[in-house]
């Protein structure tokens, strides 16, 4: 079994969207304001607003996404203005994180592990 899509639900499909596309350097040729496939691979991230209003959550979910250097990524959304909660820090379990927040607040983490 594996993991099929993440849905982020939003109330503003445009603004998550876009911060993902710049996040993750893709262009998926959509404006649409209702629902937008962002990384469609093995794993689906999309961004849907399912018409119930939503209130900006306390980071009841983090989602994480390995990438090759989590130094070189936290120089990069430095550049952006995205506010980071936990710069790069090497865990007891040898992976690398760093967190930040998206627009609607979730916490994202990225990762990588260094040999």
């Amino acid at each position: 079994m594996k993991v099929g899509e993440i849905c982020l639900l939003t109330n503003d499909v445009i603004r998550l969207s876009n911060f993902y596309k710049m996040l993750f350097d893709v262009d998926n040729g959509s404006d649409d304001d209702i629902h937008q496939f962002i990384i469609s691979e093995e794993t689906t991230l999309t961004v849907f607003n399912d018409g119930i209003e939503r209130k900006n959550n306390d980071h009841n979910i983090c989602i994480a996404f390995t990438v090759d250097d989590v130094d070189a990524e936290y120089e990069r959304l430095k550049e952006f203005g995205i506010e980071i909660v936990m710069p790069p820090t090497l865990r007891p379990w040898g992976a690398k994180n760093m967190g930040f927040l998206d627009p609607d607040n979730n916490l994202i983490t990225f990762r990588c592990f260094p040999k």
